[in-house]
């Protein structure tokens, strides 16, 4: 007869988060998150980049990924004291000063409405406001880049109008265009791909914002200035 091996799984290894302190988590064996405490704003976003500086100098790193307030840090091998990279972590984000980083200013050309405008109609039954003035709102603020991620060139854009937030959908869109411009939640952006999305879309912009050939790929950078100019306004 042959031997029963059991294996018990490792409880996932959490800091709590406290009024200072982020909260860091261990992502499998070898990666580790941290999340910033507070508001979801410019000034967390500060010091998460401030903390990507940071530990570019330590060598066990394989990857730094740097998101919203938060940031991923994958180690090069499983450590053999997961609690001491995170206390490391810990360490490294009491030490983290504000800093801000000097971005270009994008101006992307929008039509708003028509088409592509899916979810401007639903926007306005929960904020209450017409669509004019959803896209009011929406062209006038000033945002920035906090991060880059979810598909090749998206920009996570901060700044977005209370007024005009909207959650993202319990069930996505199956076939959203490229280029739809949405808003998911206290964000904003430009959609990189088509497909499945479960953000809200109000417009589109027609741009390249990605280029695979250039040899700066990404139109957006973390802390550039982005603004949207209504190109056409279809309501």
């Amino acid at each position: 007869m042959s031997a029963t091996v059991t294996t018990q799984m490792q409880p996932l290894q959490i800091i709590p988060a406290g009024k200072d302190h982020a909260r860091i988590s261990a992502i499998g064996s070898r990666s580790f998150l941290l999340e910033a405490p507070g508001d979801f704003d410019l000034a967390a976003q500060r010091r998460i980049w401030a903390l990507s500086r940071t530990l570019k100098g330590w060598s066990d790193l394989a990857e730094i990924i740097p998101g919203m307030t938060n940031l991923l840090a994958i180690l090069k091998e499983t450590p053999d004291d997961p609690a001491e990279v995170m206390d490391r972590l810990s360490e490294a984000w009491e030490g983290a000063r504000s800093i801000d980083l000097a971005g270009k200013t994008i101006e992307i050309p929008v039509h708003y409405g028509g088409d592509y405008a899916s979810d401007l109609p639903a926007l306005c039954d929960l904020s209450g406001l017409t669509d004019h003035e959803v896209v009011r709102i929406h062209y006038e603020a000033t945002y920035r880049v906090f991060a880059l991620g979810s598909a090749p060139g998206f920009g996570y854009l901060h700044g977005l109008d209370p007024r005009i937030y909207m959650p993202r959908k319990t069930v996505p869109s199956l076939k959203m265009e490229k280029g739809c411009v949405t808003i998911g939640g206290m964000q904003t952006g430009v959609a990189m791909l088509t497909g499945p999305n479960g953000w809200n879309s109000i417009g589109f912009a027609d741009l390249q914002m990605f280029d695979p050939q250039s040899t700066t790929p990404a139109m957006m950078a973390p802390g550039d200035i982005v603004r949207f100019v209504p190109a056409r306004i279809e309501l």
